[in-house]
């Protein structure tokens, strides 16, 4: 009998030794939830990243409604301020005055 087990030890290749079937099943199970699933890792990674990038344009959209609801108070009650912006936005002008714009040269 001795002769049989060690013949069928001999048999068996590293894999029978070392692990079994089942144990081989649930890593394959875990790689696959790992790497391929709906759920993995690989996933979750780019979806915090979408989320975070995201999150950077909300936050630079909240300064932006901020500043523009200060302005927005700002013109509600200083009337030299609408004059301002009219000015600065608009390059609009009072009669008998010249006004010169200055733009940057494109090439420097």
């Amino acid at each position: 009998m001795e002769n049989g087990n060690e013949a069928q030890g001999k048999k068996r290749g590293w894999l029978g030794r070392y692990m079994s079937v089942a144990a081989l099943a649930v890593i394959a199970y875990f790689v696959y939830l790992l790497f391929f699933s709906s759920h993995s890792a690989m996933k979750k990674f780019e979806y915090q990243r979408v989320i975070d990038s995201l999150q950077r344009e909300v936050n630079a959209s909240e300064d932006s409604v901020a500043y523009y609801r200060g302005l927005n108070e700002k013109l509600r009650s200083d009337p030299r301020a609408v004059e301002q912006v009219v000015r600065e936005e608009h390059n609009m002008n009072r009669p008998g005055e010249d006004v010169y714009v200055m733009e940057p040269d494109a090439g420097r």
